[in-house]
């Protein structure tokens, strides 16, 4: 496979070092601008991702950019947002315990920034969809933002609306990803939209809400309930001085999962008897 080319308008991930990076578009004739120097956007387009650039004016600068092309991960951890963010651990466990894949029907609930939205558009190409919610004007013109820079407008469409309070009358959805303060609320109406054995996936930040919410999907006929917590330790690799990094997210959120099935009940195994069962106390030996 030939290395990509960086045209106009896309996206690139800005590395100077491990703590200074930037998720930027690039666009012919502008700058970029940082305490190391400028990075002119003319000078990008046309390289190829994962080149070296060096910042101006040369002279008195210089410094060495490197220029990649952006992963999912970038997208949760580096663009524009202003709401807590599910991280890139998080986002991964939804795609693989919910089976979101090429050509998914998604209804997402609290797009907020539009970072997971952008991951999973980037999974359900070619041919599947996202449909993503926020009752936040705010967060509603930033998602959207973000995802006309990650060039995912065919994929993703994003709307307002209250999964809680409306009827958005989707049908046959692979899978619901609810990102609310009270999403137990939404779970008895959102049901509908999922296919039978279609996956429902809560995110919520405390145990109060998940107890809830797993309440809730029990008695709306889901089964494979289950919730979990990702925690990640990076570790720092170094000659003679390898250790776990001091600090850590400790915490992001619970992730609950469940599917949906078609349920009746047992005609063999839950049949009552039609006599009263009784003990007979003959022969036993009885206290006066």
């Amino acid at each position: 496979m030939s290395s990509e080319i960086i045209k106009e308008n896309d996206l690139i991930f800005l590395i100077l070092d491990e703590k200074r990076r930037w998720l930027i578009q690039v666009k012919s004739g502008e700058k970029f601008h940082s305490h190391k120097g400028i990075i002119e956007f003319d000078d990008v387009i046309g390289k190829v991702f994962g080149s070296a650039i060096f910042s101006k004016p040369l002279e008195t600068q210089g410094y060495k950019f490197f220029v990649l092309k952006p992963l999912p991960s970038d997208y949760v951890l580096h663009m524009a947002r202003k709401t807590q963010i599910i991280y890139p651990e998080d986002a991964g466990m939804i795609l693989l315990y919910s089976g979101i894949g090429p050509g998914s029907i998604i209804v997402e609930a609290g797009c907020g920034s539009g970072a997971l939205t952008c991951i999973l558009g980037n999974y359900v190409r070619p041919n599947g969809h996202i449909y993503s919610y926020d009752i936040s004007e705010k967060s509603l013109k930033r998602a959207t933002a973000n995802i006309l820079k990650a060039k995912l407008k065919d994929i993703v469409t994003i709307k307002y609306g209250d999964l809680i309070r409306e009827d958005l009358k989707h049908k046959n959805v692979d899978a619901i990803v609810l990102d609310l303060a009270t999403p137990w609320d939404a779970i008895e109406r959102v049901k509908n939209y999922l296919r039978f054995s279609g996956t429902l996936v809560s995110f919520s930040p405390t145990i109060e809400q998940v107890k809830k919410t797993v309440s809730m999907m029990n008695k709306n006929d889901f089964i494979e309930v289950n919730t979990y917590e990702l925690i990640k330790r990076k570790i720092q690799v170094k000659e003679n001085a390898t250790r776990p990094e001091v600090r850590m997210v400790g915490h992001t959120g619970y992730l609950t999962f469940g599917r949906k099935i078609k349920n009746i009940k047992n005609p063999y195994r839950e049949i009552k008897k039609k006599t009263n069962e009784y003990v007979n106390l003959n022969g036993m030996p009885l206290r006066g």
